[in-house]
């Protein structure tokens, strides 16, 4: 999980099997919803095997990439979770490009009577392009300023409106203007809608026809540094391979630095900050960048490698053909060459061996009492390059989206122990968090909402590539209020993981660790779903939502 994303970001915001029919019982028992038990035991185990350095990381397309996901199919059988994968198996088999920027790739911009800017990459900007192609050219692609990027037919707004962009270069300011004008009546006010993510605005300036994207990088509305943004960019990038290999996108994506941005706009005659003010006004219109030009080459090494989904189902009693989704990302970040004694194994025990355990041990308990609707248990690879294994999925389904109830992703929890709360990325999205505060009412507990929403971490992680096709998902983690050491222990814990194990390899397990809380939140995600899975209910996105429209055109 890229770290944008989950309780931590908000901060800085059964034994393993050595062969299948070893572990797996002749005929699982089929017992009531009442004597299933989520074991904390259980699930601390199958984080220990996840996390082990026989897996090497688990990064996608590597040796310790398969053994972890051969793993993750093993204890779906073992757990009486039948497979739901191609041609009877429990893998979906995905392609994936590793993409590299290499030397005789460049970027200029100017006019035809003067000499052009060129750019550094790193120091002042990072293009790439989602073309698998071994080199792209763009030339003399007229610049536009097209404000925030956005067509938002439920918001009324339309960066577009009245320009033809195809062939040319549309520049545009991160996040919307909700954010930018902190107005509540502006889109989602200070909280970040998915038009504000840079994913949408390179999708939406493709489907424009535009050439290349420029995207503004300023830290605030960005909610990371350049640093991010250059350190991400600038290596190799993982892919899909898509299957129109990338033709739909434009041909050069992109983003400025502020110092670079405001020299452009000044470039151009026009003023950095006043633009910025215009563009977050309803009713703006896109303006030519006076008479400015690109002219770029991206040369490209690319290579290919194999990973694979996992997926398992419990068949449905009374409607097999309707769906719970529970999904988490398998993959980490594999391992580095180190110096002889040190530790190059990037482990992932809590991003996100946690989740993928709990998923697993969900699904156990749907296997021993089966529920009226189905239940597909869905652990996706390459979430860290990019979520692409759940972006595979949510393009090709193994169950109809149309059929999926909703979802419920799992990424990352901290063993805190016990809480008084659970976080909900996203909150006041869907009707899912009128379900869960119920639960959570019962119990005495309450839900705690994304302290930073203006960052936009429900587009960052897995469930969003579902949420994007409509589909109602769920992110939430457990929580920080600790039931007997209080707030500040699960501050202090949180504020502990983040400067010294994520996305480090120390984070590993710990037989010391507390599962407590990770067995209330596996409880509470299992009742949740058995709900849903017992009714004929069909959740929503609440009315607004982004993702509404395409959710009720879905279910006509």
């Amino acid at each position: 999980m890229s770290f944008s994303k989950s309780l931590f970001q908000m901060f800085t915001a059964t034994a393993f099997c050595l062969g299948v029919n070893a572990c797996a019982p002749s005929e699982p028992e089929r017992p009531s919803s009442n004597s299933v038990k989520i074991s904390a035991a259980d699930i601390g185990h199958r984080i220990e095997q996840l996390a082990s350095d026989e897996f090497e990381g688990r990064e996608p397309g590597t040796k310790g990439g398969q053994l972890a996901s051969q793993y993750v199919a093993d204890e779906m059988k073992a757990a009486g979770i039948e497979p739901a994968g191609n041609n009877g198996t429990y893998f979906q088999p995905i392609t994936l490009t590793r993409t590299t920027v290499v030397d005789g790739s460049f970027m200029k911009i100017g006019k035809d009577d003067s000499e052009p800017t060129q750019y550094t990459f790193q120091e002042n900007t990072v293009y790439w392009t989602k073309r698998y192609q071994d080199s792209v050219n763009v030339k003399d692609s007229e610049l536009v300023f097209v404000g925030y990027g956005i067509v938002a037919p439920e918001y009324g707004w339309d960066d577009y409106a009245g320009i033809d962009v195809k062939g040319k270069t549309v520049v545009m300011f991160v996040n919307d203007p909700g954010f930018a004008t902190k107005d509540e009546n502006l889109f989602n006010g200070n909280s970040m809608t998915y038009y504000g993510r840079w994913t949408y605005k390179y999708e939406e300036a493709a489907r424009q026809g535009a050439a290349a994207v420029l995207i503004v990088h300023e830290t605030e509305p960005a909610s990371y540094g350049w640093g991010v943004v250059s350190g991400s960019w600038s290596g190799a990038q993982i892919d899909l391979v898509r299957p129109d290999k990338g033709a739909s996108r434009a041909l050069l994506e992109g983003w400025l630095s502020i110092d670079a941005s405001r020299a452009l706009f000044t470039e151009a005659g026009m003023d950095f900050d006043t633009m910025k003010h215009e563009s977050a006004q309803k009713g703006f219109k896109p303006v030519p960048m006076g008479g400015l030009s690109l002219n770029a080459r991206i040369n490209n090494k690319i290579e290919t490698s194999e990973s694979r989904n996992v997926a398992g189902v419990i068949k449905g009693t009374k409607h097999p053909d309707e769906y719970i989704l529970y999904m988490g990302h398998w993959d980490h970040l594999g391992k580095i060459d180190v110096k002889e004694g040190e530790d190059g194994i990037y482990n992932g025990a809590v991003d996100n061996a946690t989740g993928t355990a709990v998923i697993l041990e969900i699904g156990e308990a749907f296997a021993q009492a089966p529920t009226e609707r189905s239940v597909i248990i869905l652990a996706v690879t390459a979430e860290e390059s990019g979520l692409l294994g759940s972006a595979y999925y949510a393009e090709e389904p193994i169950v109809p989206l149309s059929k999926t109830v909703a979802g419920i992703n799992i990424d990352a929890i901290g063993p805190i122990g016990r809480t008084k709360d659970m976080i909900v990325v996203g909150f006041g999205a869907s009707e899912l968090d009128d379900r869960l505060k119920d639960i959570l009412d019962k119990k005495d507990m309450y839900i705690r909402p994304d302290p930073k929403p203006e960052a936009g971490h429900y587009y960052r992680s897995d469930h969003i590539s579902l949420a994007k096709k409509g589909v109602p998902m769920l992110y939430a983690d457990g929580g920080i209020d600790h039931e007997v050491n209080g707030m500040s222990y699960g501050e202090a814990f949180v504020d502990n993981y983040v400067k010294e194990r994520y996305h480090k390899p120390s984070d590993e397990y710990d037989h010391s660790w507390d599962l407590t809380g990770i067995e209330q939140v596996s409880n509470i995600f299992y009742e949740l779903g058995r709900e849903m899975a017992n009714s004929r209910d069909w959740p929503n996105w609440y009315e607004g939502a982004e993702f509404r429209g395409l959710r009720d055109e879905m279910m006509k």
